[in-house]
């Protein structure tokens, strides 16, 4: 299995979908801030508009998707909008989703909105090591054409809203985000995290042996010889790429799998820390506080 299959797999997101947008004529619509492990995303399906946020005014066309990894407040208005409180969003429900519409003509633009939830655990290792938001133009990749027919499929099955469509645009939106993230980490002016790093060619074997087999004692040469790379040139290779060390990311790793089993199993913290490569018992509790705030058995309690 690939590096970026691993991942996914290890950090298990649950998508959801709120709303579908279809909008005429001027509008802004603001969104507040989402609560910890809320991911809300937006989807063109067709058309343009903009998005304010922190500061920053981006352009969303047809087949861009843009993540708000943790949740921060933005406003998305047409591109003319002058007076936006000229005219307020209507709400009704299209018999899959519920929907928001402005105007009586045909739609300027159709947005698919929806969240990724997380588990707190989890976006340990995947949340915050993204760019917030994460824009990706989708129409600019090599895998447009199949972008492309996802996306159609979505717009289909939401227009005709068949038995079933809910769960097969949810189930899509699963694949839209798996091919987002695989877009962004492979441009080449994406900024260094954990995406850089599952896209390297270079670093993906020995980034495969740590997601396939955290709980190993993995040292530098061994994984700088699974990258074919001197010691050196792997650990400044693998910091450019990740902006974290390599145990920065094994330890990530290790705690999202500790949250996991926390949270799923009946095991005791010792038995955790051992399957995620731990010593003992200070040793993992000792990390997981560093990296959680709180020890293991309180975060039990706290996700029970």
């Amino acid at each position: 299995m690939d590096a970026l299959s691993q991942f996914i797999q290890l950090t298990r997101p649950q998508a959801s979908l709120d709303l579908r947008c279809l909008f005429q004529g001027p509008f802004s619509i603001p969104h507040d801030p989402e609560p910890n492990g809320q991911v809300l995303f937006h989807l063109v399906l067709s058309g343009s508009c903009l998005v304010d946020t922190g500061g920053r005014t981006l352009t969303l066309r047809e087949g861009d998707f843009i993540l708000f990894p943790r949740g921060e407040a933005h406003t998305i208005h047409d591109p003319g909008a002058v007076d936006p409180s000229t005219r307020k969003p209507r709400t009704s429900h299209d018999g899959m989703l519920p929907l928001r519409q402005t105007g009586r003509g045909s739609a300027d633009v159709d947005l698919l909105c929806g969240r990724f939830v997380h588990e707190h655990g989890s976006t340990t290792l995947l949340v915050r090591t993204l760019p917030d938001p994460l824009h990706v133009s989708l129409s600019d990749s090599a895998s447009y054409p199949a972008l492309q027919a996802l996306i159609a499929l979505m717009r289909d099955e939401a227009e005709t809203r068949a038995p079933g469509a809910l769960a097969i645009v949810t189930s899509l939106s699963q694949a839209l985000l798996t091919m987002a993230l695989r877009v962004y980490g492979q441009q080449e002016n994406a900024s260094p995290g954990t995406l850089t790093l599952l896209s390297d060619a270079r670093l993906g074997p020995s980034v495969q042996a740590m997601l396939s087999a955290p709980e190993r004692a993995w040292t530098i040469d061994t994984l700088a010889d699974l990258a074919a790379m001197s010691r050196a040139t792997y650990a400044r290779h693998f910091r450019a790429r990740a902006d974290m060390t390599v145990w920065d990311f094994l330890t990530r790793v290790r705690m999202t799998l500790a949250c996991d089993a926390l949270i799923h199993t009946r095991l005791s913290a010792g038995e955790i820390g051992a399957r995620v490569g731990y010593q003992s018992e200070a040793a993992f509790g000792k990390a997981f506080k560093q990296q959680l705030g709180m020890t293991p058995a309180r975060y039990r309690r706290a996700t029970g």
